[in-house]
This record gives structure tokens, C-alpha cells and sequence, in this order.
């Protein structure tokens, strides 16, 4: 990564002349931009004859939260170092919620020099007539928003959606489809839609809600915040963050320990019986480099770590 460039240097994209020039936040964007380049070269994001003359076209999925803001930067800055050659298009999905201020994305698009289309769909609507009061609105939302920014990525002829999940927003699922859904799974880095025309990708899936807060702050992006899931209280999901950040002040550095499990599975210390076989395991029969052995015992340090962890219960 070369350093990063002053602000006034003539060729620095819009978005970028004004960042904060502290050692600190200049640590923090690196970081950022190196977490991204990290997790984009472990699950591919980029086809492998992808370069400056044929580039793919991403559609950059903007909120207004601190997440997609930070994702359109971390993509803007990466682009314009050479360092990812993808055609940009940020995309804001307006789903008509009372009171959402329509005229903060497209100033901020336009006053950065930033490819963009914006839809506006009444989901709001939907949401709120099929869907009583005290159950979670994230579900169907999600769906609906999701549906329409595939047809969205087809008409722009981009190959990918790019979304702002981050590190926690991956524990948060997988301890959601743990507690609540009866399964081991998470938010992919990388899928391909449903009907398999279309890639799903999140960049900042190794980066930490925390940095991307400071980042967010630093740069003064104009957030707009969610008025529909964020007015209900008592959302599972939100009961999950808590529960994580109270690990991550009990013990900081957890929840980097616990994302990196996700990517070191063990089938055969699991109980999935399409994932190892089980049925057919036999002493003689095991091959060299399986992992069917018998487990290590843990550590006395993570034994103390344990019963620190759930001591309250």
C-alpha cells in the first residue's frame, strides 16, 4: 500500500480532500483499505482477468449509515490507487419512510463527482401493512430491498451488489441462525444470488464496527438514520449486539478471535452428518491429513476464559 496521499494532491477523488490528516485516522485507513483488499483477494471478489480494460461494474448499495459510506470510500480510494479495477455506481434505494430527507444522498453524490442512481420505491408501505407492530420489520424489508436493487444491478448491466455488512454484523447472524435458527451459517463474503446471475459481495467483512465508526466520524459523513427497524426495541438481533459487546469489554480482542472460527471450521467435531461421515468412519480407515482426530484439550487459559464469559448465567 503506498502512504496515503496528502489532501491537496491535485488527483485525490472529492470524497478524499478532506480527510483528517492525524497519524491515528492515517492508521485507521490503511487499515480499512487493507482489511478490504484482504478479504476481496481470500474470497475472489474480482474475476481473475479482471484489469484496467475490462473492468466489471459494481453497484454500491448506499444507506446513509456510517457502514455504506465508509464501503463507498474504502471502493473510491482503492479504485482510484489502481488497486481495484471495477466500475463504480453507487446506488441509494429511497423505500419512502416518513420524514427521510431526500435531498442529503443526492447533494453528497454530487458534490463528491460520484456515479450514482437513485430509486425510490414505497416500501414502507408494505412493510408496515403486512407486518404487526411489535414483530421485527427486517425480514421482509430486507427481502423486498434486496429484490429490487438485483433488477436495479441488471439494468445499470453491473455483475455484483456490494453491501456494508461488517464484522459484527456477520457474529450478529451467525449467532442469530445459532440461538434462533437451529443452523451454523452467517452472512457469506461472497454468494451468488438465487437465481445465479449476480454476485453479493461485503468488502468489510474483516473490519470492526468500531473502526468504522471513528472512520464515519472522521470524514463527517452526513448519516441518515433508519426510522423503521430502528424504532423497535427488544429486536433480537439487537439483543445479540449487546450481548457481543459486552463479551468484547469483558475480554477485548474477542470478537476477532470469534470471527477468525468462522473461517477455521472442523466437520468432524461438528454433528453434520452431510458435512463428514460419520456412519462410515472406521479406525483403519483414516486418510492421512483428516481431521477426524481427536480433539486438543483446552487450554487452562481458556477454560478461565470460558468461565469468565458465562459467568452471570
Amino acid at each position: 500500500m503506498n502512504d496515503i496521499a496528502e489532501n491537496n494532491t491535485t488527483d485525490v477523488p472529492a470524497l478524499l480532500r478532506n480527510t483528517p490528516s492525524s497519524v491515528e485516522f492515517k492508521k485507521l485507513r490503511k487499515r480499512l483499505l487493507r482489511q478490504a483488499r484482504e478479504a476481496m483477494d481470500d474470497f475472489g471478489m474480482l474475476p481473475k482477468d479482471a484489469s484496467q480494460l475490462k473492468r466489471p461494474k459494481w453497484l454500491v448499495c448506499l444507506s446513509g449509515g456510517k457502514d455504506s459510506y465508509t464501503l463507498l470510500a474504502v471502493l473510491i480510494e482503492l479504485n482510484w490507487r489502481g488497486l481495484l479495477p471495477v466500475d463504480l455506481v453507487a446506488c441509494n434505494l429511497d423505500q419512502a419512510q416518513p420524514g427521510f430527507p431526500t435531498d442529503i444522498l443526492p447533494k453528497f453524490f454530487e458534490d463528491n463527482g460520484i456515479e450514482h442512481i437513485i430509486v425510490r420505491e414505497d416500501t414502507y408501505s408494505i412493510v408496515t401493512d403486512k407486518i404487526p407492530e411489535h414483530r421485527t420489520y427486517c425480514s421482509l424489508c430486507s427481502r423486498l430491498r434486496r429484490g429490487i436493487l438485483y433488477r436495479i444491478a441488471r439494468e445499470q448491466g453491473c455483475e455484483a451488489i456490494v453491501l456494508g455488512h461488517h464484522r459484527e454484523d456477520i457474529l450478529e447472524t451467525f449467532f442469530m441462525n445459532l440461538f434462533h435458527g437451529g443452523r451454523l451459517a452467517s452472512m457469506p463474503p461472497k454468494l451468488v444470488n438465487d437465481e445465479g446471475d449476480l454476485l453479493v459481495l461485503r468488502p468489510l467483512a474483516y473490519s470492526s464496527e468500531r473502526d468504522i465508526a471513528k472512520f464515519a466520524s472522521g470524514m463527517q459523513f452526513p448519516i441518515i438514520p433508519c426510522n423503521l427497524c430502528g424504532s423497535q426495541d427488544g429486536l433480537q438481533r439487537e439483543e445479540v449486539k449487546r450481548m457481543l459487546q459486552g463479551w468484547e469489554k469483558a475480554s477485548p480482542g474477542r470478537l476477532g478471535v470469534m470471527a477468525r472460527a468462522l473461517g477455521h471450521t472442523r466437520p468432524s467435531h461438528l454433528l453434520d452428518r452431510a458435512l463428514y461421515d460419520f456412519v462410515g468412519l472406521r479406525p483403519s480407515d483414516r486418510a492421512a491429513g483428516d481431521d477426524g482426530g481427536e480433539a486438543e484439550e483446552p487450554c487452562g487459559a481458556s477454560l478461565a476464559m470460558t468461565a469468565k464469559l458465562f459467568a452471570a448465567e
